[in-house]
C-alpha cells in the first residue's frame, strides 16, 4: 500500500452512498462515519490483496505443500519438538 494511504495527514474528501436508515442511526449513535468508512475500506482493501497474493502464488503453494508431502519437512530431524 502507497505510504499516502497510510499517512493519517493525506485525507482527503470523497463521496459515498450510503443507506439512509443505516446512516440516520450512525448519527444518532455517534458514530464517526468517516472513520468507520476508512476501517471498513481498510478491511476490504486487506481482504481482497490478500486474495490476490494467494491468488498469484497458488502455484508455487501447491507445489511446497506436495514437497512436504512427499519429503517431509526439511530439516526436520533438527526439530526439537
Amino acid at each position: 500500500m502507497h505510504s499516502e494511504a497510510r499517512n493519517s495527514s493525506s485525507r482527503r474528501p470523497t463521496n459515498l452512498s450510503i443507506d439512509s436508515e443505516l446512516l440516520a442511526l450512525a448519527k444518532t449513535l455517534d458514530v464517526n462515519i468517516s472513520r468507520s468508512a476508512e476501517v471498513g475500506i481498510k478491511e476490504a482493501v486487506s481482504k481482497k490483496l490478500r486474495e490476490q497474493w494467494l491468488q498469484e502464488n497458488k502455484e508455487a503453494l501447491i507445489s511446497s505443500n506436495r514437497f512436504v508431502e512427499e519429503n517431509g519437512l526439511p530439516l526436520q530431524k533438527y526439530r526439537s519438538f
